[in-house]
């Protein structure tokens, strides 16, 4: 089971490319897309998920051409947009019966059956009969990945899913993917490196509409083994050299000192520390490169 994502290209009417010779294999597993908003990221999954076409290029998943066979891709797609809706006072188990209507299963009994499993799957059996507009933003977040699920999906694409969530009902929510990542392919579009981090096996970084990396992501971290230092200054210092570094990141200690992070090959000078390299750092060369 894979995707595959050939050359390519979108363009917007001003001039501005969306998406520009992005090539990309996926196979099973939970799959990171890094990207600072407004990278391209949405684009490329609003083109897998067949909500708009490309310029050019091709894609195509199990033997599906997604662009020829849109209606047949959506039968093994679930898709969660950054942001959705949902009808005001109809509990959570209503709402899913009226969704597994529309995904074509008709048998009431087999209705209930992968309602109950979706929500299981989802820890909402306890919130199924209140009503859906009433449910905190992790909730309705776990209700979208719900939905998608009960058309039992081979490929899932959500979309900066933990935006706004406060940590418990983050968690909470990755672990819900994880739980389903284990036989199916799913894209985690996301500007939070975090969320990336301890969940997905292969990491992309993308920025204005290029893919500038692709790599299993403990390859990506290890491969800055040894490159990556830091060292501590205070603010005053900080403001006298900050214009002459490139540092990668910074951050204030305890004690008001600001302690930056940078890339180099080698030991700068016995000031820096060596420090272990983190998807962080992955992100933000890559980032740099572009």
């Amino acid at each position: 089971m894979s995707l595959s994502i050939i050359n390519l290209n979108k363009e917007y009417p001003n001039g501005v490319k969306a998406l520009n010779q992005v090539n990309w294999n996926i196979g099973i597993g939970m799959f990171g897309l890094l990207g600072p908003n407004g990278a391209g990221k949405s684009s490329l999954m609003r083109t897998i998920a067949t909500l708009q076409r490309p310029d050019s290029g091709e894609l195509c998943f199990e033997g599906i051409d997604i662009l020829k066979e849109a209606r047949a891709l959506r039968k093994v797609l679930g898709y969660l947009p950054q942001s959705f809706g949902v009808y005001p006072k109809v509990s959570g188990r209503k709402l899913l019966d009226y969704f597994a209507t529309l995904k074509g299963i008709d048998s009431k009994k087999e209705r209930q059956k992968v309602i109950d499993w979706a929500l299981e799957m989802t820890n909402l059996t306890h919130a199924q009969n209140k009503h859906v507009h009433t449910y905190s933003g992790g909730m309705r977040q776990r209700f979208g990945i719900a939905q998608l699920l009960l058309n039992n999906p081979k490929l899932i694409i959500v979309d900066e899913p933990t935006a706004g969530l406060d940590p418990a009902e983050r968690k909470h929510f990755l672990h819900v993917l994880r739980e389903i990542s284990l036989e199916k392919t799913i894209i985690l579009s996301t500007h939070i490196v975090d969320d990336v981090a301890g969940l997905c096996t292969e990491v992309a970084v993308m920025n204005k509409g290029e893919l500038l990396l692709k790599s299993p992501t403990h390859l990506a971290i290890n491969a800055l083994e040894g490159k990556i230092w830091s060292r501590t200054l205070s603010p005053e210092e900080w403001e006298g050299i900050r214009h002459d570094l490139s540092p990668l990141s910074y951050s204030y200690t305890m004690n008001n000192q600001i302690k930056f992070r940078i890339h180099a090959s080698e030991q700068p000078d016995a000031s820096y520390s060596l420090e272990d390299p983190t998807l962080d750092d992955v992100y933000f060369i890559a980032l740099r490169s572009n």
